[in-house]
Order: C-alpha cells, then structure tokens, then sequence
C-alpha cells in the first residue's frame, strides 16, 4: 500500500489548524488520519496537534489487531479517549477554551479498511464502481439536505455551511461513525479536511486520482487546484493506493 500526507496553509489562514499523518503499527498495518482544528490561534492547532500525537502514539505500539471488530474497537475507544483529553485541556486552559476538532482516521491492513468519522472533513473512495463519498458531513447545513429542507446545490452557497453539529473536544462525549469497507488492488482512498473539498470538486478530483502521476504529484496537484480556487481554508489531505508494492508514492 502506499500512501502521501500533505497539508498547506492555503493562502488567507495567518496559521495551519490542520495535522495529520499516515503511520505504521507493529504489524505493518497503516494508520492515516486528518484532523482540522478549530477554535482560533492557539487552539485549533492544539486540538488537531494533541488528538494525531496521541493516536500515533498509541498505534506505533499496537499489534494483533486482525479483524475489521478489532480495529473499529481501536477506532473507537482511542477516539474516545482524545475526547475526553481534549475537553479537560480545554476546561482547565482558558487560551484553548471551545477548541476542538475533526478527526478522519482509517485503519488500512490487506484485508479490511476500517474509518472513523466526526465532523465535516471527508473520506472518499475511487474504485471500479465509481468515485463516492464515504462520510456524511456533521454539519447543520447538511442536516437541512439530509431532511429534505434544502437542496445539496443551495447548501453548496449556504452562509452557515460550516456551523459544525459534532467535533473532538467539545463535549464530554461524542458519537462516532465507524464503518469498515472493503479497500481493493487499484483503489484509491482520499481523506481530506474541508478546506480541499470546499474548493475542488468531485470531477476534478477523479481526473487528478486518474492522472497518470505519482501519488506525491496527485497530492500537490489537488493542493494548487485548491488554492487557484480561492484558498480560503487550510488544506490536508492523504492518498492511500491499494498495491502489493510498499513503498512509499
């Protein structure tokens, strides 16, 4: 499998918010995530910055994690656990009061890929049945689509699209969407914060995964579409592709 991490502080933000990463546990399977922060300098940065420190940490010593049950439980309880860390910090550090932020981390082995979602960055998925999207936005204006009160086209020019309905460490729980699917030799994965998918759109994105280009030129490629659209938003995203080589693209 091979896999490229890249984020950019896009062209507006005076800081990057954004963290994230791929990482290797003990048994070679593969941890990415992307985290978007929020709650202003000094601690959207922290947010993002303490929930990728804490996860790699704890995957760099996992093992035995051989089943798609195993790694949702890792998913979840780990997630859990940023949460709770995230909300004491925040209580007891009045700088970093109301920070939070989203998480995106998928566990990718040979067999399985499993995702945990909060928030409104995304994972999508490029394979023989087409490019989808595999997470549902936690945002207020994608609960108006979801009800049927406001169609997917209003919500793209919404003025509170961004009001996001769930995120880390802002509350003292949080629910979780998990899923595991199955992740196929020539499939690609894009996991990306909003700063991406705000401002490139699924077309373009296909066109970029399809290029016949390494993964680091996909990468900055969808980086340069973004910015060239405005760039208002930092921008993080990875590309996992599915292959029997290990090397890194």
């Amino acid at each position: 499998m091979k896999a490229v991490f890249k984020t950019d502080q896009g062209k507006v933000r005076q800081n990057n918010e954004d963290n994230g990463g791929t990482f290797v546990n003990r048994d070679g399977h593969r941890l990415a995530i992307v985290a978007d922060g929020m709650g202003g300098h000094r601690a959207g940065d922290v947010a993002s910055k303490m929930t990728v420190t804490y996860l790699q940490e704890k995957w760099e010593q996992a093992q035995g994690l051989n089943t798609a049950d195993q790694a949702e439980e890792w998913l979840k309880s780990n997630i859990l656990e940023v949460n709770r860390l995230l909300y004491e910090h925040a209580r007891s550090n009045e700088e970093c009061e109301g920070m939070g932020t989203t998480i995106e981390a998928v566990i990718a082995t040979d067999n399985f890929t499993s995702i945990a979602h909060v928030g409104d960055s995304r994972c999508y998925i490029l394979n023989d049945s087409g490019f989808q999207q595999l997470t549902d936005d936690h945002t207020w204006v994608n609960e108006l689509v979801r009800t049927g009160q406001i169609s997917k086209e209003d919500a793209e020019h919404h003025p509170r699209k961004n009001w996001i309905l769930r995120a880390l460490g802002t509350e003292q729980d949080v629910k979780i969407d998990i899923k595991t699917i199955m992740f196929e030799e020539g499939d690609y994965l894009l996991i990306c914060s909003d700063g991406l998918s705000n401002k490139v759109s699924d077309t373009e994105m296909v066109q970029i995964l399809q290029n016949q280009t390494t993964l680091e030129q996909k990468a900055q490629s969808l980086i340069i579409m973004a910015n060239d659209n405005g760039g208002e938003d930092n921008i993080t995203l990875i590309i996992l592709e599915f292959n029997n080589e290990n090397e890194r693209g």
